[in-house]
């Protein structure tokens, strides 16, 4: 199978730096899958699961929120705001986001900012909750 270079870089500092089958991401007008020989290519990231198949056919999934992705010339990078392996979510700490946007949500006075900005922590928790869900039931 062709592979290509894909690096996920953060802020926090570099995530992955490996030689991919496939990378699978929500951008913002969709999900788009990226292989061997892709064009070249750049969108803002959404916010959702990622899929990586590894070169030795191995998959990996993680939690993708915001940012940037672009293949140019055979080499990915891709720039999220937020990058979590789905092994590794903090599964009481997204239960307690979700439930405190919840309760911040269930207030009428809120103004529209702030609807926006806890609208946007739910589903922040909700993505990380699917995901923890779906990668437990696979072990």
């Amino acid at each position: 199978m062709n592979t290509f270079r894909l690096i996920i870089q953060t802020v926090d500092g570099q995530v992955l730096d490996a030689s991919v089958q496939q990378l699978i991401c929500r951008t913002i007008e969709g999900d788009v899958a990226i292989m061997a020989g892709h064009c070249n290519y750049c969108t803002a990231i959404g916010m959702g699961q990622a899929r990586i198949t590894m070169e030795d056919g191995t998959t990996r999934t993680g939690v993708c929120i915001g940012g940037m992705i672009s293949m140019h010339e055979g080499e990915c990078r891709l720039l999220p705001t937020t990058w979590e392996w789905a092994a590794e979510i903090d599964i009481a700490r997204a239960q307690e986001a979700k439930r405190l946007a919840e309760h911040q949500l269930s207030k009428p006075e809120l103004s529209e900012e702030e609807r926006a900005h806890e609208t946007a922590r739910l589903q922040r928790a909700e993505i990380r909750l699917s995901i923890a869900s779906l990668s437990q039931q696979k072990r």
